[in-house]
């Protein structure tokens, strides 16, 4: 809706978006990354009406066209908005806050007490195939969750080739299996410390930097580093200078810089884990 996309462009204008705009321009100036040109497509999904005004939430999906040097590339970000709608006045317009980030359901992971080295081809582009082809959509024979990163990244390691075991104890391994899974699965925190601890099938090696992973590898997120581990991406490229760029899902993000120093979420105290999948 054209409507929809000139509210968007003029609030973000707007001194009451200072936030998350500010943060993307300083991240592209770290990275001397050029914004040249942004589109907008919004498509309304709910309206609530109530007290003679109308509540109004939005999806905008945003594309960054991004140049640094002479690479160019695509930034694409679909994000939850809201506005009240009284007569033909707006008012408290804005993102949807942040928390559906994050997931408070922790989930344990039980030692892997089975036997050690079993290794398994990872095909690195199949992950990647198929991050690149649910970014933005959801793949009907999964369940859905509202809070969907870690969910997303299994899919993909699962079209990766990485093995499922465990079943059915959702404490154990990693798994999806009719209308049933692992916390590893599903939840943020789960898969990050199974990858820590798995000496089978799906491991994680974590690495000291982001510069040292690889395409179909995973980059875990504690916003507040309060050890409570909320997020969870797939690398899918590389910038110009070698830094990953992720997908994900919750806010359906592809090609975002790695580090989500844009994202609202963001705090000083942010932590991340490296995962080298497959090796």
């Amino acid at each position: 809706m054209e409507k929809l996309k000139q509210l968007w462009f003029d609030f973000l204008e707007s001194d009451r978006n200072d936030t998350w705009w500010k943060r993307k321009k300083e991240l592209c100036s770290k990275r001397d990354v050029e914004i040249i040109q942004i589109k907008g497509k919004g498509n309304i999904f709910r309206r609530t009406k109530y007290d003679h005004k109308e509540e109004v939430h939005y999806l905008m999906h945003l594309s960054f066209l991004m140049k640094q040097g002479k690479h160019f590339y695509l930034e694409e970000k679909v994000s939850p908005y809201r506005f009240l709608l009284d007569g033909d006045t707006i008012s408290k317009h804005q993102e949807i806050p942040a928390q559906y980030l994050t997931d408070k359901k922790l989930g344990t992971i039980e030692p892997d007490t089975k036997r050690t080295g079993e290794r398994f081809d990872y095909n690195r582009m199949a992950a990647v195939r198929y991050a690149e082809r649910w970014w933005n959509s959801y793949n009907p024979e999964f369940r859905q969750f509202d809070v969907d990163c870690t969910n997303y990244i299994s899919q993909c390691l699962y079209a990766g080739g990485a093995p499922m075991r465990g079943a059915p104890n959702r404490n154990q391994g990693w798994w999806y299996q009719g209308d049933n899974w692992s916390f590893s699965w599903a939840v943020a925190h789960s898969l990050r410390w199974y990858l820590s601890g798995s000496t089978q099938g799906l491991k994680g090696r974590e690495m000291n930097s982001p510069e040292e992973l690889t395409l179909g590898d995973v980059i875990c997120y504690d916003f507040e580093g309060d050890g409570r581990w909320d997020h969870t991406t797939i690398v899918v490229a590389k910038d110009a200078y070698g830094m990953p760029l992720v997908n994900a899902h919750t806010d359906n993000s592809r090609h975002r810089y790695w580090s989500y120093e844009d994202s609202t979420a963001w705090t000083e105290n942010i932590q991340y884990k490296y995962f080298k999948i497959g090796e």
